[in-house]
């Protein structure tokens, strides 16, 4: 394995991450936890047994042992993990959530919202990572106001049910492979986390 190469942990099958020179890809066929080690970590561990509707999920026997998983590798190689916003797995496993500095192991968490690189939807993100500093990371943009999408639904406040089309403060949702899909600017973002590889300018240009 060469010294620019990133492992990229628990991808989806059709990830472009595949077409990027340097990322080891590793999705469900070749699973992440065979991996042997040795390079920095973009790791994009299952959120669903995680999330804020962790009650209504159907995750897979396993399928929550991944994430922690997935921390400890990164905090092993270095390198950041992406969740959604207030995931579970902060609240779990101690991790520092944003403002709140970095943990023995170096580790500090990045808010970040996906729509400021192009995704339809807000998707509040938290980046936890290992090995690098703030001042490191490529420029990161800040767009005010709403997105045009939503990943799901919010409740209204008068009834509890959820918006309906044409009712204030519908927006429609994003399909299931847009939820968890990663814009480019946020993957360059992430695979900077990982690792400075030589080829960055391009990185930044790709998913």
């Amino acid at each position: 394995m060469s010294l620019s190469t990133v492992a990229v942990l628990f991808a989806r099958a059709d990830s472009t991450y595949k077409s990027l020179p340097g990322c080891d890809v590793w999705d469900a066929a070749r699973d992440a936890r065979c991996w042997n080690g040795g390079a920095p970590v973009v790791a994009h561990p299952p959120c669903r047994a995680w999330g804020r509707l962790r009650q209504f999920a159907k995750p897979r026997d396993d399928e929550r042992d991944l994430a922690p998983y997935a921390i400890e590798r990164v905090r092993a190689e270095g390198g950041v993990l992406e969740h959604p916003a207030h995931s579970s797995l902060w609240d779990v496993l101690s991790l520092p959530k944003p403002g709140q500095g970095r943990d023995e192991f170096g580790g500090w968490t990045l808010p970040v919202m996906q729509h400021w690189w192009g995704h339809r939807a807000e998707k509040a993100t938290w980046l936890y990572i290992v090995g690098i500093n703030a001042a490191e990371l490529p420029e990161i943009p800040m767009v005010l106001g709403s997105s045009t999408h939503v990943i799901a639904q919010s409740k209204t406040r008068t009834n509890g049910l959820r918006r309906r089309k044409g009712q204030a403060g519908w927006r429609p949702e994003v399909s299931k492979a847009e939820r968890e899909a990663t814009p480019p600017p946020v993957r360059a973002v992430v695979m900077r986390g990982g690792a400075p590889l030589p080829s960055w300018a391009a990185v930044r240009a790709g998913r």
